[in-house]
């Protein structure tokens, strides 16, 4: 963190994690090339022709891993992604149909993709609260959802918004200490107000005699009021693994995610994260369910001020149909399209920056933004920024011109990053997506309008997510999806290529 003013605290100093290799090639492609110059030159020894033979293929394989996009893919994972799509289509696993008329057993309407293995139990914390837990059987993890209520940032002085930003990201450095934790995110949604909260609140409050010119008032007030406000709940969820090869009981499970709830609780109050609380197994569902059926948003929102509750189980939390195309996901009574975030903002911004990404769009029926995070080790953590660091100040003594300036810039943050962390900050990496869900598919170009103004005025780069909407969808869902978790091909190998 850096200071402008003592008023003005701003923020920065992220890093993309460099890869170890050759110019764009990665550790396997480096290996590559120099394999293949190590046999090309064994094979000149014996002819040309067969130097040939050995060194047109090598440059025919490594030259797509060279090639990479403005976010870091190469040519093969561009190919694979549109052939799993295609193969995807060809099954027709790019729809889903549940409920009483549909093939699956049961009749009933389970989420669909990644999140139709998953189950759900309930637990109860150190202080008798119910609390859900998702179980991901095909990773075999465990994820538990917490509900906030954040402090506005209006009205705040400067100093206490940093003594949060501060609070933060201590308690984001000690996820790295927790035991078996594999990622956490936050997920804030907005909606419109439907106004039944107010309407609830508010008319049964008003006495049978009050005179007609105060009972006008009232009613107006509810029925325009929700037309001018919108609803935003914050969702932070925490995934947690069990070792290979070690079997853990259900039951010492939920004891050992109940233990560990009113630290984590605690440390978000003290962020600035409001009243903390977690979510029980219905209230997941009800956020799923409206998430994928954004039309009984006030009817669950009726049910819970009138009954206390909608009884509803993960088993029907999920749509009755839905059809994932190149560029959207369509599912019930939306429509949505998701962002995935390709380059963090660059410098120094100030809290303030994400701002108008987290607040109602307009013309939106529903938009949540998802933060998700990888908590790194702190053994990790120091090979990383020392990596970073001389491989930072190799560059600067090796360039000239705007070459060596801008290298001598990656120093003075290498080493910044490389102090905090020998102070005791913790490393994290983080990446953000974006899902907007509107009534119809028409509604999906002034919807990607309205994103690329978000996004431009937060100073952040983002992608459609296409080909794989469907699956980035759930990844914005308070469900505990990782990205990294969900893919064939191992994390590490990924970073290699």
């Amino acid at each position: 963190m850096s200071t402008e003013a003592a008023t003005h605290p701003t923020y920065g100093n992220w890093r993309r994690p460099r890869r170890p290799g050759l110019g764009p090639l990665g550790l396997v492609g480096t290996f590559g090339v120099f394999g293949g110059l190590v046999v090309t030159l064994l094979a000149s020894l014996i002819s040309l022709y067969a130097a040939l033979v050995v060194l047109v293929p090598t440059v025919v394989v490594l030259t797509p891993l060279a090639i990479r996009t403005q976010d870091g893919r190469n040519v093969y994972q561009l190919l694979t992604l549109r052939v799993g799509w295609w193969r995807r289509k060809a099954k027709g696993a790019h729809l889903y149909v549940s409920g009483p008329l549909s093939a699956r057993p049961g009749g009933r309407f389970r989420p669909p993709g990644l999140l139709n293995k998953v189950t759900v139990t309930e637990g109860r914390d150190a202080y008798d609260r119910p609390f859900g837990v998702l179980h991901h059987p095909v990773r075999n993890l465990y994820t538990i959802v917490l509900g906030c209520d954040p402090d506005g940032g209006s009205l705040i002085d400067p100093d206490q918004v940093d003594v949060w930003v501060a609070l933060w990201g201590e308690w984001l450095a000690r996820l790295a200490h927790e035991p078996g934790l594999r990622g956490a995110s936050v997920i804030v949604e907005t909606a419109p107000d439907p106004g039944t909260r107010l309407a609830h609140e508010v008319l049964p409050r008003i006495h049978p005699d009050a005179p007609p010119a105060a009972r006008a008032v009232m009613e107006e007030v509810v029925e325009r009021y929700p037309s001018a406000s919108s609803e935003m709940h914050t969702y932070i969820t925490l995934t947690y693994g069990v070792p290979p090869g070690q079997r853990r009981k259900k039951a010492d499970v939920l004891t050992d995610l109940a233990i560990r709830i009113p630290g984590l609780l605690s440390g978000l109050v003290a962020a600035g994260g409001g009243a903390a609380y977690p979510l029980s197994a219905e209230r997941i569902a009800e956020v799923v369910r409206v998430a994928y059926d954004p039309a009984v948003a006030a009817d669950v929102l009726t049910a819970r001020a009138q009954h206390g509750g909608t009884g509803l189980e993960w088993d029907d939390a999920g749509p009755a149909a839905t059809v994932e195309t190149v560029n959207s996901y369509q599912h019930d009574s939306g429509v949505s399209r998701t962002w995935m975030l390709t380059l963090a903002p660059r410098g120094t911004v100030r809290s303030s920056v994400l701002r108008g990404m987290l607040e109602a769009a307009p013309g939106t029926r529903r938009k949540r933004v998802a933060l998700v995070y990888r908590p790194i080790d702190p053994a990790t953590s120091a090979r990383i920024v020392e990596a970073d660091r001389r491989s930072a100040q190799f560059m600067a003594s090796s360039g000239r011109g705007m070459v060596q300036a801008r290298a001598a810039s990656e120093v003075r943050a290498a080493e910044q990053t490389a102090a905090e962390e020998a102070s005791g900050a913790g490393l994290v990496e983080f990446s953000l997506m974006l899902t907007v869900t509107v009534d119809s598919v028409e509604d999906l170009a002034d919807a990607s309008v309205t994103v690329r103004n978000l996004t431009a005025a937060s100073r952040v780069l983002m992608r459609p997510a296409d080909r794989m909407q469907a699956a980035a969808f759930s990844c914005t869902l308070p469900a505990g999806i990782l990205p990294w978790e969900q893919t064939l091909v191992p994390h590490e190998l990924q970073e290699a290529l």
